[in-house]
């Protein structure tokens, strides 16, 4: 009887456990339309079991007992909780859009705000964007998806640094953005763009709140994080591709080469140096030889995830560039590690961490210059062998074999960095918040190069008689303090009001040491080391800098608005910079918003057209603080004992140091007044969203080093250099103007297409103590061809203007003088026109040949989905932009570019390209023969993608799995002759001039995005 009681009681037990105990499924849509939602994150409420949905929207979730509320949430949508019945097994769910989440919360800076109620110029780059662009590097995300927003790459090579231009270019030196990554100072070269949630550009008087560091614009950086009551989910993201050269120069092969030679020759009285032409061929190809097809591969893995309590995200990624000129020589490798926590400790403390590892290792090659390795492929004769040297000196001091200089390139360069940022908020009460956060950023860099004993030919640059070592060790650190609160309270259900004050202290220090080793053992890069060299040298071996600058500011913002639909908002920052002396040292920088939705109005509240409609302004005054010396770190007020000098003791001269760049305490802040004016528009159901801006900023006061001082401060000794003053004023004015536009036709169909453009006018209005500041390089002993001057744009091109070929000697007799540049004209030399009509042609005839900056700049976007196939094509275009061609040699024996083919023989044959000849013409003086228009057009990224049906995975615990191939750089539209249209050094003054830039690669991908 007992037995048999046992056996009852535990077959009730056993059934009541198993009835405890069951799966749910279901399948989650879109409230309305029905469309099924992907990644919907399904959660037993106060417990870690959760599910995400698949592509198709369906769910089945194990363990689930009666009375388990499942939690649905989505981003863009009202979170769902439902209470599970006692066997309900099935579960459909119908998720609700939220109106304040698609609006968007866009980060402004020391807080955030829902899009609809920005009164700024703000652009915003989603993660889905950066995801669908895989762009190697952050910015390259940034170029033709934001309005105002111009990327232009320093040079193709993996791991090379990309400029980034908010609305122009407005000072002679430092010109980039402020960097903020959650927070804290940071640095997009070294950041993972998996890593990000979204991407914030502030473009006018909105960034004031930054004050010093705001007049540039500010990126603000968001990395990705985990979301509360939501399952752990893992992501991992990888491809693997091929890179080609996208553009090679058509070139003289050797028998073209041979017979424009012997031509040169031959209109130099002197005798033919190939007697034989039939004899060349094609010859050597150099510019096959030096490119390189090289691979390229990727891997990220992310976990993300929350609890009730707790969010967190974890992150790895690591990628493998080769370079296509150099193979190993010019490679880039990334390794990155990140975490992201947020841990509610009560219900008023909420703390937040996050940090990113970095760590590169870099190669790279002699690059964008004269005797660069591109430089080199271009002008060596095709007549020559793959491993013949210039042994006759025939062909200049810096044109050597490029296969021989890649092959006795030896560099390396390695970078770790940690940076990131921790946390605290306190909520005393519901409309109030103190935030204290501290970001810091420790990095530490090593370079090394080696020169191996070689002669290339007699007179080379390159020839070395011993061989030497260069390394250097660098530690840059920075923290910053925030310490601020908001106040957030609504009033009587009308009146809106946010308030925002607080400090933010920040410390940028560091220091560099630099030296050289002679005699390296067996002549060896694997002996290169300092500690190993045997020899000495009497001069100075070795450098080093310190530097330590550090910024204390205040700042408020008060934000109001009526009803909704009235918005203003005021801001104030007072700044303190060590960088400047005591009397100059503090800056104070105001600015003011204001918006009007008129869709809130009576009169348009009811229309069937416009969803949405703002009239928005804003203006202000931003400061700047840096003037573009290495490192950031320059101290205007103050010289260091960083020159040279020569004494005499003893009756001997003996070498010294002495004062460097000379001081002024009377230098103070740039600033840039910045005036927006904008609108906001969403018709046709929010289909078509519209956002214009006419802006302008007048730079002032712009930190100028480059204006002469008299001899007798000492500006002009070794390791000196003129005082940094304020002495300049700039105009930036424009247009910015984009739309998008999205559709969904039925269950399988969506369409969207995006484009912006921003047209842009940029002039020096004043420069004091100079007629004008010079910059770049042409030729050899040339004057330098780029001005700062008043009245033109930054960095115009200063040359002498043409006016096509002598034809014959009569004209070259009707024709002013042209003797002095270089010899006396004859028929089939350029004719300079003379400007100002004195009858000769000089240097007081050069004048304005080209503008580097481009008077418009725009993006098309598109993408299309239908069923689980999604296309997407981003395509950019810059026009009106300049560049000067600076990769040919001006050496009688040199290869040419195949436009040399056109050139003028004889009356009539042409009025573009000049004659050949060995002998001495005013050919080579800078001119527009030398300037180009840059414009192009470029189909940056196109890709196809596949997501595999849920009910193929539903199996393998795989909650999406898709498969894509995509092309980088497709192609690109220019009448440019030289590689790259798009490349720039970054230079204010000098950037737009071509030494033969690396070009930026075409890349074939293959990849997957596996998510489970």
């Amino acid at each position: 009887m007992n037995r048999a009681l046992v056996l009852i009681l535990f077959c009730i037990g056993s059934f009541s456990l198993q009835a405890q105990n069951f799966s749910v499924s279901g399948t989650v849509d879109e409230a309305g339309t029905g469309l099924p939602l992907p990644g919907v994150n399904i959660i037993v409420k106060n417990t870690t079991n959760g599910v995400v949905t698949d592509f198709d929207g369906n769910y089945s979730i194990n363990n689930i007992t009666a009375g388990d509320v499942l939690v649905f949430s989505y981003v863009g949508f009202l979170p769902q909780e439902i209470t599970v019945a006692d066997n309900q097994t099935t579960i459909n769910v119908s998720l609700e859009t939220d109106s304040a989440a698609l609006d968007e919360v866009v980060v402004i800076g020391y807080g955030t705000q829902q899009k609809k109620d920005i009164t700024g110029a703000v652009s915003v780059v989603s993660n889905e964007t950066i995801e669908q662009l895989n762009p190697i590097k952050v910015e390259q995300a940034l170029q033709g998806t934001a309005a105002g927003v111009n990327v232009t790459p320093s040079s193709g090579a993996p791991g090379a640094g990309i400029n980034v231009n908010i609305r122009g270019i407005a000072s002679n030196s430092e010109n980039g953005p402020l960097i903020l990554i959650d927070g804290y100072q940071g640095d997009l070269n070294t950041i993972n763009p998996n890593d990000i949630e979204s991407i914030s550009i502030l473009k006018d008087a909105q960034a004031a709140i930054y004050g010093i560091s705001g007049a540039n614009g500010v990126v603000l950086v968001t990395t990705k994080s985990g979301k509360k009551n939501t399952a752990p989910t893992i992501q991992y993201d990888a491809y693997v591709g091929v890179q080609e050269t996208s553009r090679k120069l058509p070139l003289l092969n050797a028998r073209e080469y041979g017979l424009l030679l012997n031509e040169s020759y031959a209109n130099n009285g002197q005798a033919l140096p190939f007697t034989n032409l039939s004899e060349l061929g094609k010859g050597t190809n150099f510019q096959d030889e030096v490119f390189d097809t090289s691979p390229i591969m990727s891997h990220n893995l992310t976990l993300n995830g929350g609890s009730e309590k707790v969010t967190y995200s974890f992150g790895v990624s690591h990628l493998d560039q080769e370079g296509i000129v150099g193979a190993e020589k010019s490679d880039f490798q990334r390794s990155t590690a990140r975490f992201n926590i947020g841990v509610d400790i009560s219900d008023a403390f909420q703390f937040t961490a996050n940090s990113i590892y970095t760590s590169i290792d870099r190669r790279s090659i002699n690059e964008n210059g004269l005797g660069s390795v591109l430089f080199n492929a271009l002008n060596i004769p095709p007549t020559f062998g793959l491993d013949q040297e210039d042994v006759n000196g025939s062909l200049g001091n810096e044109i050597i074999n490029p296969l021989s200089q890649i092959e006795n390139t030896f560099n390396d360069y390695n970078l770790n960095k940690f940076n990131g940022s921790f946390s605290l908020d306190y909520t005393p009460i519901e409309e109030l918040t103190f935030t204290s956060r501290i970001g810091y950023s420790l990095s530490n860099s090593k370079g090394k190069d080696f020169s191996p004993i070689i002669d290339y030919g007699p007179g080379k640059v390159f020839n070395n008689v011993r061989s030497t070592v260069n390394q250097n060790r660098i530690n840059d650190n920075s923290y910053t303090y925030d310490l601020f609160g908001t106040y957030e309270n609504t009033f009587n259900d009308t009146h809106h009001l946010t308030g925002t004050a607080g400090m933010t202290v920040i410390r940028d220090w560091g220091d560099g040491l630099y030296a050289t080793g002679y005699d390296v053992p067996n002549n060896s890069w694997d002996f290169a080391d300092i500690s190993l060299t045997t020899g000495t040298n009497d001069g100075l071996n070795n450098s080093a800098y310190k530097y330590d600058v550090r910024k204390l500011s205040f700042f408020g913002r008060l934000q109001y608005d009526y009803k909704g639909k009235y918005l203003v908002s005021g801001m104030l920052r007072r700044d303190a910079s060590t960088r400047f002396g005591p009397d100059n040292r503090v800056g104070y920088f105001p600015s003011g918003t204001a918006g009007w939705i008129l869709s809130e109005e009576d009169f348009l509240n009811d229309s069937n057209v416009i969803s949405f409609l703002k009239l928005r302004g804003s203006y202000g005054i931003l400061g700047n603080d840096v003037a573009g010396e290495e490192g950031g770190a320059e101290q205007f007020y103050r010289s260091l004992l960083d020159g040279e000098a020569t004494y005499v003791l003893n009756g001997s001269l003996v070498n010294g140091t002495a004062l460097g760049r000379i001081a002024n305490p009377a230098s103070g802040w740039e600033q840039a007044e910045k005036t927006n004016i904008g609108i906001d528009l969403r018709i046709l159901n929010n289909r078509i969203d519209i956002t214009a801006d006419v802006f302008r900023e007048d730079r002032k006061d712009l930190l100028i080093s480059g204006i002469p001082v008299s001899g007798i401060f000492g500006g002009g000794a070794p390791g000196s250099g003129a005082p940094t003053i304020n002495a300049g004023t700039t105009r930036n004015e424009g247009v910015e103007f984009a739309i998008n536009y999205k559709e969904n036709f039925g269950d399988d169909i969506r369409v969207g297409i995006g484009y912006n453009a921003t047209f842009l006018r940029n002039e020096v209005t004043e420069v004091n103590g100079t007629d004008f500041l010079p910059g770049g390089e042409f030729g050899v002993g040339q004057p330098q061809p780029a001005r700062f001057q008043e009245g033109f744009p930054i960095g115009y091109f200063y040359g002498y203007k043409t006016d096509g070929i002598f034809q014959n000697q009569a004209e070259v007799e009707a024709h002013p003088s042209q003797a002095t540049l270089g010899a006396p004209a004859s028929p089939g030399d350029i004719r300079y026109v003379d400007i100002n009509g004195d009858g000769v042609i000089n240097v007081d005839d050069r004048t304005n040949i080209g503008d580097p900056i481009p008077t418009a700049t725009m993006g098309l976007n598109l993408s299309f989905n239908y069923k689980n196939f999604d296309f997407t094509a981003y395509t950019y275009a810059s026009l009106g932009n300049d560049m000067v061609r600076n990769y040919e040699r001006n050496q009688p024996n040199v290869n040419r570019h195949a436009y040399y083919l056109e050139r003028w023989t004889g009356p009539g044959t042409s009025n573009e390209v000049p004659r050949v000849t060995t002998g001495a013409t005013s050919n080579v003086a800078f001119s527009d023969f030398y300037v180009e228009d840059a414009s192009y057009a470029r189909i940056q990224n196109v890709q196809l993608g596949y997501n595999l049906p849920g009910t193929f995975l539903e199996k393998t615990g795989i909650n999406r799995l898709r498969v894509y191939t995509s092309v980088q750089n497709l192609y690109t539209f220019t009448n440019y002759k030289g590689f790259d249209p798009s490349a720039s050094t970054g230079e204010a003054i000098g950037g737009g001039i071509d030494y033969g830039f690396y070009p930026v690669p075409r890349i074939f991908l293959a990849g997957l995005n596996l998510n489970f």
